[in-house]
């Protein structure tokens, strides 16, 4: 066998904010006036942690796997988007090693939310929790995000291939 390679993916994932609506952070349901606006739950964190594990697996993006034109994925939980990008890079022999990551939201505060959504993502990502970092800030009141009209979410994968890919 080879050295282990290893690869970083980087996602970004940006969303309204909208009345009568969750805000699900992480699949965390974080309690709020607002929620994000889209076609699934809309979990941005979420989002831009499959973004980063499907482009270090150079395998495209969220929206080639799971299209906002398609029915089946109206309302879904991404979380079943994180677990099938962590499956296709798996069947490429890639084991995920850490995630770092940043919501960017000017309210509400999160900070007591920062355990629940790490152990939910080092859950569902198959990671030791300190594997797993999850930072939040504000926009300081600039752009969408620091009006509230917004709120974004930033990621950075490792992975690391230790074998040879199941499918070429």
């Amino acid at each position: 066998m080879s050295a282990a390679e290893y690869r970083t993916g980087l996602g970004w994932d940006v969303h309204r904010t909208g009345p009568g609506r969750p805000l699900v952070l992480g699949g965390v349901s974080v309690p709020a006036e607002f929620g994000l606006e889209g076609h699934s739950d809309a979990d941005v964190l979420a989002h831009a942690i499959t973004d980063a594990i499907l482009g270090a697996a150079a395998l495209g993006d969220i929206g080639m796997h799971f299209p906002d034109t398609d029915p089946r994925w109206k309302g879904a939980d991404s979380l079943i988007f994180l677990r099938h990008a962590l499956g296709l890079a798996s069947q490429r022999g890639y084991e995920l090693v850490s995630v770092d990551s940043t919501v960017i939201l000017e309210r509400p505060k999160l900070k007591d939310y920062r355990t629940p959504i790490r152990e939910k993502l080092a859950s569902t990502l198959e990671l030791p929790l300190d594997c797993v970092s999850v930072k939040f800030k504000t926009a300081e009141k600039v752009g969408p995000v620091g009006e509230g009209r917004s709120a974004e979410a930033q990621a950075i994968v490792t992975l690391r291939r230790t074998c040879e890919p199941a499918v070429p």
